[in-house]
């Protein structure tokens, strides 16, 4: 198998565990079995030790860099994700999420100097015709608070995938930003925990979505 293949097959792989989250984020939500604060937490903390485990069988192949503004995009991807689907399904979530993060990546890179190849411009276009089509006045527009939140979730969401790509360690970039993205969730959590429940398959859920689809999916 060519390089170019492999590339694309694992860039597939990691898409389905991204959008797997929207999934497993929504079904946890969507019956209010547990708190977006109580989600949010569990899910970077299993992502932050299912990271620390791979991360622990591989030696550091560059120097450390900065992580608490990569754990702060993170952190508020994450926060919002989970309150954002308090309202949205999994397919209106997971669009409006991907067109964000696709649209806030390819706009700095053109403010970074870049231009746009074909297939970008394509990307764009389809990405923003999604989103319009979504929120086109006569159709069944979705919640504009989860909407908003949403948007929010994939704008920090491009910024930190940006931030990484100049990394010359990104397994161990990526780790230290989960662990430290606990810090600002046990916040919210703090602040919410006049809210807090939690099933226990809610918690499986949030811990699948940390370990598997969040956690194997960055490493992908």
């Amino acid at each position: 198998m060519s390089r170019a293949w492999g590339t694309a097959i694992l860039t597939m792989v990691a898409l389905l565990c991204f959008a797997a989250n929207s999934v497993l984020c929504r079904l946890a939500l969507g019956g209010h079995a547990i708190d977006p604060a109580s989600f949010t937490t569990i899910r970077l903390a299993a992502g932050a030790l299912a990271l620390a485990a791979t991360r622990g069988t591989r030696e550091r192949t560059g120097p450390r860099r900065s992580s608490w503004p990569a754990a702060l995009m993170l952190f508020a991807y994450a926060a919002a994700f989970s309150f954002a689907y308090l309202s949205l399904n999994a397919g209106t979530g997971a669009l409006i999420l991907f067109g964000s993060v696709q649209t806030t990546m390819l706009l700095m890179a053109v403010r970074s100097g870049e231009r746009f190849r074909g297939m970008e411009a394509i990307g764009l276009a389809l990405a923003m015709a999604g989103l319009v089509t979504l929120v086109f006045p006569g159709l069944s527009a979705p919640d504009a608070r989860g909407s908003a939140l949403m948007a929010l979730a994939g704008i920090a969401w491009g910024l930190y995938s940006l931030r990484g790509r100049g990394s010359t360690d990104p397994l161990g970039d990526t780790a230290r930003s989960f662990a430290w993205a606990l810090a600002p969730a046990a916040v919210i959590s703090a602040l919410s925990v006049r809210h807090a429940h939690a099933s226990t398959s809610a918690i499986s859920l949030a811990l699948i979505s940390g370990a598997v689809t969040s956690g194997a999916g960055y490493v992908i």
